[in-house]
């Protein structure tokens, strides 16, 4: 098998040059791409391959992953043993398995290069396609916007290690911290992600509705009054269409895991794409506002602290009219938490009280209800 550099030339058309690939193949093969971010000529260029899939693992990581890590480190040169790599778990994800990547370099200050590898968790294709996941982080990759795409195999990706830290839950109530992500936020919601711009939210809803009613026994079902849901999204959808709503690319998910920062540039990255589409802009905020509840580092990560979401300090009355657009999509928010919890308890193996947190979004859904749709009676949003 061999190893195929492509680079771009002046016509627009690549040039394929063939390298040795010092790895074992298996007859049967699946494809595997590998992109080395490197500068030749001020030109970026990238490596496809294609990689063997066998069953083993090593260090906790499926071979193909490890192949690739090994293969990779022998493109960067600099790696005396491109075997003697470092694996680290690294906390923070809930539903995929992420690791850290690490190789001593022969520099003689002892210098290393890192590498983050994200293995998929299952039972997550009910929730989104891969694929589109895949095509938003490539994407955010090429726009210099996330980690930077070192290559995907079947069950995972291997990403450039970010120099920055996953903020904390503490960290989304610090002021500065949350200037800081409203500004990214903003810059989020304004890019031009190739595509479909059609809103997904009520789609999704009534999507993981069915599947909680095809996974969840009667009695389960009768416990979060899932037989009444179908109604309850169609008056939250006529509801908050009577409002002007700021279309744009939403992350859908931005609890604080998915949220990085270099501390000493200040520089905030978001990451996870898994939900990310077009949106009403206010739903991703609501989401963003409902995520201060949580807490998912604790000995119990599924309980929700509501006294921890944000106050409305501002007196701007452009600002007041969005929050109270936001107040009201908070709504949306708890019914499609509530719903992912309710299929996660069934698909999902991860120890987490999948259940509870479902019990505990769709309380807050019947407790703010009627005071947030009552609200928006008297308040106009246009």
């Amino acid at each position: 098998m061999a190893l195929w550099l492509s680079l771009p030339s002046g016509n627009g058309l690549r040039n394929r040059l063939p390298l040795p690939l010092p790895c074992h193949w298996r007859a049967s093969q699946i494809p595997l791409r590998l992109f080395s971010p490197c500068q030749t000529s001020n030109r970026k260029f990238h490596f496809i391959l294609s990689c063997a899939m066998s069953g083993g693992v090593e260090s906790h990581l499926p071979e193909e992953a490890n192949k690739f890590l090994k293969s990779l480190a022998v493109q960067w040169g600099d790696i005396p043993d491109p075997e003697a790599l470092e694996v680290t778990r690294l906390n923070g994800a809930m539903t995929n398995k992420v690791y850290q990547i690490k190789w001593r370099t022969d520099s003689n200050r002892g210098g290393s290069r890192k590498a983050l590898v994200r293995i998929y968790g299952a039972g997550v294709e009910v929730f989104f396609k891969r694929e589109d996941e895949i095509r938003t982080f490539e994407f955010m990759s090429e726009q210099g916007r996330g980690p930077p795409l070192l290559g995907h195999f079947p069950n995972g990706r291997i990403e450039e290690f970010i120099r920055a830290r996953t903020l904390t839950a503490a960290d989304l109530r610090d002021p500065e911290i949350s200037a800081l992500i409203a500004t990214k936020m903003k810059e989020f919601h304004g890019l031009d992600m190739p595509g479909s711009k059609a809103v997904v939210l009520w789609d999704r809803l009534r999507n993981w509705l069915k599947k909680a009613k095809q996974l969840s026994p009667v009695k389960e079902a009768e416990e979060f009054s899932l037989k009444f849901l179908e109604d309850e999204i169609s008056a939250l959808e006529e509801n908050l269409s009577a409002c002007h709503q700021l279309v744009g690319f939403c992350h859908n998910d931005l609890q604080y895991g998915n949220l990085m920062i270099n501390d000493e540039s200040r520089l905030i990255t978001i990451i996870d794409y898994e939900y990310a589409s077009y949106n009403h802009v206010a739903f991703d905020i609501a989401n963003h506002f409902c995520e201060m509840a949580a807490d998912y580092h604790t000995k119990t990560p599924h309980v929700l602290d509501y006294s921890q979401y944000p106050n409305d300090l501002s007196s701007d009355s452009e600002v007041k009219k969005l929050l109270q657009a936001v107040e009201k999509y908070t709504l949306a928010s708890h019914l499609v938490w509530g719903l992912w919890g309710i299929i996660s308890d069934h698909v999902n193996k991860i120890d987490f009280d999948y259940k509870e947190y479902a019990r505990q979004r769709f309380q807050r859904y019947w407790a703010t209800k009627s005071e947030l749709l009552e609200l928006s009676k008297t308040y106009s949003y246009l």
